[in-house]
């Protein structure tokens, strides 16, 4: 087959699963819903208070990171589901394509959604700030709307690469959301400095107007995209070397 005829399926696979599409949206969903609430309610009265303007914008990409790595366990999982696994390779038999062009469609999808939540949230967040209000020409806050959709991207890829290993979505579910919403702080406290360089610590400093202590923006945002590719790697050795 084709590599166009490969992507095009792969992308008709996302956008069928109810799945994998609904969390896809989620994504955007998330973040929005997220932001009107808090800013609607506690923003002006935050912003206030001081502390990181640029950091406290992108509030909301907390949960719309659930979403994005939900989208990249979900839009593999399916290929486990009924021997559907089993089919795709009939059609597609190089595994190589089969997996480059899976993961290209939904780091693709992933980028755009999250692009595009970030933006939003970004100037949503914003409009309900009056005074306080800070625009993209604000230090920082260009590359952090740049920088989280990148990061949620990479969040995606690193489920999707650990759900080729794992061959589960709930087993995935169930080690990265805890791992993210409590194990990151507990080994915070405990490792010191060292946590800096953990997945979603070391992307979100992208986020930040202030950097200072941590790898930084750009840096941070490779050490997740090192950690993406570690897992990616470790599922494309699973799909080369396991039968369907």
């Amino acid at each position: 087959m084709p590599v166009t005829a490969v992507l095009r399926s792969e992308w008709i696979k996302i956008r069928s699963v109810r799945a994998s599409f609904g969390s896809l949206i989620a994504v955007f969903a998330a973040a929005l819903a997220i932001t009107l609430l808090v800013f609607a309610t506690v923003g002006r009265a935050e912003a206030d208070n001081g502390g990181d303007p640029v950091f406290g914008a992108f509030y909301a990409i907390n949960f719309a990171q659930i979403a994005a790595i939900a989208f990249g366990a979900t839009a593999v999982s399916s290929e486990y589901a009924g021997g559907a696994l089993r089919v795709s390779l009939s059609a597609v038999p190089r595994r190589d394509l089969f997996y480059a062009a899976k993961m290209a469609v939904l780091a693709g999808a992933a980028l755009v959604v999250g692009l595009a939540a970030s933006f939003a949230t970004f100037f949503t967040g914003q409009a309900f700030l009056g005074r306080y209000a800070i625009g993209l020409g604000e230090p920082g806050a260009l590359r952090a709307c740049l920088g989280a959709g990148i990061y949620l991207a990479l969040m995606a890829l690193f489920a999707a690469g650990l759900t080729f290993l794992l061959r589960s979505a709930v087993a995935v579910l169930s080690l990265l959301i805890p791992f993210i919403l409590i194990v990151s702080f507990v080994v915070g406290d405990i490792a010191g400095g060292a946590a800096a360089y953990l997945p979603d610590r070391a992307g979100q400093q992208v986020l930040r107007q202030d950097t200072t202590g941590g790898p930084g923006p750009w840096t941070g945002l490779g050490v997740t995209a090192l950690w993406a590719a570690a897992a990616l790697l470790a599922g494309w050795q699973a799909v080369r070397r396991r039968d369907a």
